[in-house]
């Protein structure tokens, strides 16, 4: 097994490989019929950086279902010829004794190969799950405003502002008026990216005290966690955010220089907007989530 920093350069390329090709994982315009990347056998949604680089899969193969080899082989079926898996990072943690006798713990990133049930072949379409979009009544704008308006400890939104924030200091969001943009996707898209810089306050995650207040260069982590939290938050409330999307070279290019100096960025970055997902999703008064984040909340072990 390789060591943990080998895993980050390899998790770190993988992504750089697509940002030279021009798709940012994290800002992708998702197509509505694939769904959130997740194991067939326990359809468990991954999670973390497993979840940006299996999204950015299951749009090519037009599958959200991986497998381990065993699982296909288990499922009668087998991996097609030239085939090549994506790793699915996790933390194993390991106990060290120290020489006073106490015990501590040690986190080692591991990672394991999973193959998109369409690299696969054998498989008995009676033991693939569907899925085919549910067709319903679905206001995405009327999701995207209930998620803000049910988060029970939500920053204070301010309108009318001259441009987007989150005021730490405060603890409260400034957002222009909702008519100055020019579609309501980008409005809502906005909001979450500072609603995720919002989770990081010291009465909430804290994540802003652990990026020493943004000081030393953890300011880029800081929009990154936005970035991807903002994104994670308009896929789940069904926003198409491509709107919003900034491909352009300076801004992909920005990011490759970024990772290659930093190696452990990419997952310490979707580590944290996970949290920021998921303590959003956790602190809403009204039980009644919408759908799709229903199975957002099917959460793997995986980071």
């Amino acid at each position: 097994m390789n060591s943990s920093f080998d895993i980050y350069e390899m998790v770190t390329n993988l992504i750089i490989e697509r940002l030279e090709k021009g798709v940012i994982p994290w800002q992708m315009p998702w197509k509505a019929e694939t769904g959130l990347p997740q194991n067939m056998v326990y359809r468990k949604v991954y999670r973390g950086f497993n979840f940006w680089l299996l999204l950015t899969v299951a749009d090519k193969f037009g599958s959200p279902f991986f497998l381990t080899f065993n699982q296909v082989k288990e499922l009668g079926g087998h991996v097609l010829k030239g085939e090549k898996g994506f790793p699915v990072v996790f933390w194993k943690i390991l106990e060290k004794e120290e020489k006073d006798g106490s015990i501590d713990q040690v986190p080692f990133l591991r990672y394991y190969t999973v193959f998109n049930l369409k690299q696969t072949g054998g498989i008995d379409e009676s033991k693939i799950p569907s899925s085919e979009a549910y067709d319903h009544d679905f206001d995405p704008i009327a999701q995207a405003e209930r998620l803000i308006e049910c988060w029970s400890d939500c920053p204070e939104i301010r309108l009318n502002q001259s441009h987007a924030f989150y005021s730490p200091s405060e603890d409260y969001i400034g957002m222009p008026n909702p008519r100055t943009f020019f579609q309501d996707e980008q409005f809502y898209a906005v909001l979450f990216h500072e609603a995720t810089h919002g989770v990081g306050h010291v009465s909430r995650t804290g994540r802003h005290e652990k990026l020493l207040n943004h000081k030393s260069g953890s300011r880029d982590m800081e929009e990154l966690v936005a970035e991807m939290g903002a994104a994670y938050l308009c896929y789940i409330t069904g926003i198409q955010n491509n709107a919003t999307i900034d491909n352009s070279a300076a801004y992909i290019k920005s990011w490759i220089g970024k990772f290659k100096e930093d190696k452990k960025m990419l997952l310490t970055a979707s580590s944290m907007a996970q949290k920021a997902v998921d303590y959003i999703l956790d602190h809403q008064v009204n039980p009644n989530r919408p759908a799709s984040t229903k199975q957002a909340g099917k959460l793997a072990e995986a980071v």
